[in-house]
């Protein structure tokens, strides 16, 4: 997870660009002074989104190849927009797979983070039901795939995604340091199912940590990448 969050693939490539630049011992610190990420600096929210995207990575046979951290100006502020934007394999074929992560502390069932406006069951209806906001997930995919090796995949999805926009897979993934209850995720669940397009997919995931360890996240995460 933790190379998720320095966004390590992204740094080699940088490494492997601007290494030509690094002439001097000097020039070497400065530039991996600039390529370092620091882990300790990162909300726990960040982490939260790490470990959803590692959960959908590594059980729902997921790719998201253009992370959100590297659209950040300031590596402590909040992205605007879908948190997860890629792919997954689907049969033989690929199609896009978008996906919201909410991370929680509040001691109710279901927290307000998915319940609330612009809450986790607001933003997934949004993506089940408005062709114009997939679209633009699958422009701000299609720019970053133009020169990427991945970009076949994305050719792939969005044949399908052309011959029906609703072909897309839904991830909604809670994460949360409370006693696990199926009131969290099941009425919205319900809800969400209510109307859902026949080849649209969405899942609803609650991934439940130790009681009241969500704030300390981000040193386990630092501890975990040593």
């Amino acid at each position: 997870m933790a190379d998720l969050l320095r966004d390590e693939a992204g740094t080699r490539d940088l490494r492997s660009m601007m290494s030509e630049l690094a002439t001097t011992d000097f020039d070497t610190h400065a530039l991996e002074a600039v390529l370092t990420t620091p882990v300790t600096d990162l909300p726990a929210w960040r982490v939260g989104e790490a470990l959803a995207e590692a959960y959908v990575v590594d059980h729902r046979q997921c790719e998201f190849p253009w992370p959100a951290g590297r659209d950040l100006k300031n590596p402590t502020s909040s992205p605007a927009g879908t948190d997860l934007v890629g792919f997954q394999q689907s049969g033989d074929s690929t199609r896009f797979a978008f996906g919201e992560v909410k991370t929680s502390e509040q001691e109710e069932w279901p927290p307000s983070v998915v319940t609330g406006r612009h809450g986790l069951a607001d933003q997934l209806r949004q993506l089940r039901d408005s062709t114009s906001t997939k679209s633009a997930l699958v422009r701000y995919l299609g720019h970053h795939s133009i020169t990427a090796a991945w970009k076949p995949r994305f050719m792939t999805a969005a044949s399908r995604f052309l011959s029906d926009p609703n072909d897309v897979s839904l991830f909604g993934v809670l994460i949360r340091d409370v006693q696990p209850k199926p009131q969290d995720l099941s009425g919205k669940a319900t809800s969400l199912a209510t109307g859902c397009p026949g080849t649209t997919s969405i899942e609803l995931r609650a991934v439940y940590l130790p009681t009241h360890t969500i704030a300390t996240l981000t040193s386990a995460a630092v501890k975990a990448s040593r």
